[in-house]
């Protein structure tokens, strides 16, 4: 996201289109921890509008935001993919 300034997109595995944001909690927890995760934006057919979403767990954590954040975003592409493929796996179907 950073190389390109824009959000990563990718087709999962249920042939949808999605964008990908990290997300960082707003407080830490009480290992004063701020736990990191993607959130990952589903596309209408037509590319148009958002109709729903899938997150991941926390898959990093940092001793700031800003830690959370560039341990989060130091992830591979394959690897952001593989997460993203897993939510879907484990996220109800809405449609």
């Amino acid at each position: 996201m950073a190389k390109h300034e824009r959000a990563a997109a990718f087709g999962g595995s249920d042939g949808q289109a999605y964008s990908v944001a990290i997300y960082v909690e707003d407080e830490p927890d009480i290992r004063g921890l701020f736990g990191a995760s993607l959130l990952f934006v589903r596309w209408a057919p037509a590319g148009d509008r958002p109709i729903g979403h899938v997150e991941t767990d926390v898959l990093a954590w940092g001793r700031t935001l800003e830690e959370a954040t560039e341990r989060v975003g130091a992830l591979s592409l394959y690897d952001v993919k593989a997460a993203l493929d897993e939510a879907i796996a484990r996220t109800p179907r809405e449609w």
